[in-house]
């Protein structure tokens, strides 16, 4: 089977499903093929934060308004537990006055559920989504490239004008361009565990992180889930985890076995599945994310914030950026790389702040653990922390419903945010 279209997105995940949705929005057809067939597992700590909720809001506020508060598969969060090295619980929580959009700072979700939310909102108008198809080779030929593809035993070609690669961090659009590489500079490990039953979660749904004292540059993490479930885990550095050769599966369960901060909670708790481990590329190395006939999103991208983690809500503000970039090319029908120029100088100028802390913290963990463990410890519990974090969630929330995330190089935006309601 062959086929032709302008635009081919390679993965169907956060960021390639956030592309496509604005890409039907603005009217323009494209095909996205994913590996999986959805609903499908992802591994991944499932915190979606108001970025998330921002983009969605640009595609129809009645995702916030009705669609999430009214779906199961969703857990509210109104803020932030943070426990320090040594064992005091930290909560930095906001509510909403009655003037303000009544919305949670953070939803936690199964990425099996998230990812599955996404996909079926995909206009079948304008988007031909390809599930079960496995992307054998790319190859640019000319100003068209080639995708070799398998859709459940069966051949399938693509060629296109434009490939986006929404693949994470073993993309295949990463390989066709020579950038598949791993530095552990800017790299992190981590591992992911369901449980159910863990005991001592905030009645407001905080989600945690946990700052072992013997453990440096790491953090362990509960996010609680619908159903009295919770996603449990540990990232750390891929520096440190290599020098003092940790193993992060093990360090995982000794914390829930033996840490006496965490340990307690985990008595009468229930796994629901094995540790799953996953790398996570972080936004600290700046991978040039364009080219001639393609844009790179999410962790393809590498766009992983270093100090927390996070992903989601970057690699979809990252799938809209492109569709825009997209929309553009497709309109001019012309799919050089000066075309995405302004792609790479939105994404980055918005992760400037990100990136410069992930330097920070590279620097900073040359020094002793037990110094920054100290720092933690009287810094975390400060009332000026606690004033700063609810200033901050106030900016973010009616940053998230009310302002248009506004583009400066190269294209108008072509959905600004709906009136939230």
């Amino acid at each position: 089977m062959a086929i032709h279209t302008q635009i081919c997105i390679i993965g169907a995940g956060p960021a390639g499903a956030t592309t496509a949705l604005f890409l039907a929005k603005a009217g323009i057809p494209h095909i996205i093929v994913d590996a999986a067939q959805f609903p499908r597992d992802k591994v991944c700590g499932d915190g979606l934060d108001l970025k998330v909720m921002r983009v969605l809001q640009h595609l129809d506020p009645n995702i916030l308004t009705h669609d999430i508060q009214q779906n199961n598969g969703f857990s509210p969060s109104w803020g932030t537990r943070i426990i320090t090295p040594n064992g005091k619980y930290v909560d930095l929580d906001y509510q909403p006055s009655t003037k303000e959009a009544q919305l949670p700072l953070y939803q936690v979700s199964r990425r099996a559920h998230f990812d599955h939310f996404l996909v079926q909102r995909f206009d079948p108008k304008y988007t031909d989504f390809r599930q079960n198809t496995t992307v054998q080779s790319l190859v640019r030929e000319g100003n068209i490239w080639r995708i070799n593809a398998e859709n459940e035993g069966q051949d399938l070609e693509i060629t296109c004008n434009l490939v986006i690669g929404a693949d994470g961090d073993h993309s295949v659009v990463l390989r066709a361009i020579g950038d598949r590489k791993i530095e552990r500079r800017h790299y992190a490990a981590s591992q992911r565990q369901y449980w159910s039953g863990v005991t001592g979660m905030h009645p407001d749904g905080l989600i945690e992180f946990y700052f072992p004292k013997s453990l440096p540059w790491s953090y362990f993490w509960i996010f609680p889930l619908p159903n009295g479930e919770a996603n449990v885990g540990f990232i750390m550095l891929s520096e440190p985890v290599a020098k003092l050769q940790i193993n992060i599966r093990k360090e995982l369960q000794r914390i829930i076995t033996e840490d006496p901060v965490i340990a307690p909670r985990f008595k009468n708790a229930t796994p629901l599945d094995k540790p799953a481990g996953w790398g996570l590329p972080l936004s600290s190395r700046r991978r040039k994310p364009f080219g001639d006939g393609f844009m790179l999103v999410g962790d393809a991208a590498s766009l992983i914030c270093p100090i927390t983690g996070e992903g989601i809500g970057t690699s979809m503000l990252s799938g809209y950026l492109a569709a825009q970039f997209a929309i553009k090319a497709a309109e001019k029908e012309q799919y050089d790389a000066s075309m995405f120029v302004g792609y790479e100088k939105e994404l980055y100028r918005r992760l400037k702040d990100e990136i410069l802390m992930g330097h920070l913290v590279y620097y900073l963990q040359k020094l002793p653990w037990k110094w920054s463990a100290w720092a933690l410890n009287v810094v975390l519990p400060s009332r000026w922390l606690g004033y700063a974090f609810r200033r901050m969630a106030k900016g973010w929330l009616n940053t998230a419903v009310h302002k248009q995330i506004q583009i400066k190089h190269g294209v108008v935006p072509t959905t600004p945010p709906a009136k939230y309601s």
